[in-house]
């Protein structure tokens, strides 16, 4: 059996981002369409967790694994799951490379800005675009932040924003 890992959009949904869509391209003309960058980040899980009752432990019957030394344990995986975040821009140019937030980073508007934007991103886009460009990402609290907004809108053409009606 298939398991969905999202729900599937309903029709009113699909013409509705479909109607968003066309009205955001009449609003731009086809040499500018180019130069919009959208961005976003996404989580990787690289390794699942474990069920813990699989772990094998090879001691007299009936020793308990509390009984026993942590390096006698033998673990065949982490209680956590690992991941890691990835962070990138794209438009019809092409895309930036592929940023790698350091695992366990707060994800902050601070964050956002000092390291993914002003280190990473925008210079990148620059590079790809120059200064003629538009940027558009979703409605993530670091996105958001009137600080991150005011730091956008001074360094990009201009600034769009998710619409709560694709979201």
């Amino acid at each position: 059996m298939f398991q969905k890992r999202a729900q599937d959009l309903m029709e009113a949904n699909k013409l509705s981002r479909l109607v968003c869509a066309k009205q955001l391209l009449k609003r731009y003309p086809k040499h500018a369409v180019d130069f919009i960058w959208f961005l976003d980040e996404k989580t990787f899980t690289v390794a699942l967790p474990v069920n813990l009752q699989n772990d094998r432990v090879y001691a007299v019957p009936g020793t308990k694994k509390k009984q026993l030394p942590a390096e006698r344990l033998l673990r065949t995986c982490s209680t956590f799951s690992r991941s890691v975040m990835v962070s990138v821009a794209v438009s019809s140019l092409g895309r930036t490379d592929l940023f790698f937030i350091d695992q366990g980073t707060k994800v902050n508007g601070q964050y956002y800005r000092d390291v993914m934007l002003h280190q990473q991103l925008l210079p990148a886009i620059h590079d790809l675009s120059g200064d003629f460009f538009t940027f558009q990402q979703d409605n993530a609290p670091a996105h958001r932040a009137r600080e991150t907004v005011q730091l956008l809108t001074a360094e990009t053409v201009e600034l769009l924003v998710q619409l709560t009606f694709l979201t």
